[in-house]
């Protein structure tokens, strides 16, 4: 079982950064693909970001392509999401996933197996 623990979240001003950490433990996730979600009260949880086994494939929702991005370290077993030029619309809570039956970079909420239990954001002046 692997565990799965967010952190870095906090409160930036529009236009400002953050990086967010999800460290894993109880496990490897090196033959893991992983990924970012996020949510706000009252709607569901929506992709952000997603990352195959080996780091070399990444994919990105549309609204935070350019400004997000995902990586990841097998050797510290930890995977990252850098946020630049946040806007107001990426509050949130985001949430890191793990994948434990395919290493791919999937979108799917569904597709993953573990969570962490998220770590906020909120954009504000």
């Amino acid at each position: 079982q692997v565990q799965l623990v967010e952190s870095g979240g906090g409160l930036v001003r529009p236009g400002g950064s953050l990086r967010l950490s999800c460290a894993a433990s109880g496990g490897t996730i090196d033959n893991y693909g992983m990924a970012w979600f996020r949510q706000t009260p009252g709607k569901e949880r929506d992709f952000v970001a997603t990352i195959n086994w080996s780091g070399g494939a990444h994919y990105y929702a549309e609204s935070v392509k350019g400004r997000f991005t995902i990586s990841r370290d097998n050797a510290q077993n930890t995977v990252w999401l850098q946020m630049n030029g946040l806007k107001p619309e990426d509050t949130a809570v985001y949430y890191c996933a793990a994948n434990k039956d395919y290493n791919g970079a999937g979108k799917l909420r569904r597709q993953y197996d573990y969570w962490g239990r998220g770590t906020r954001v909120t954009v504000a002046s």
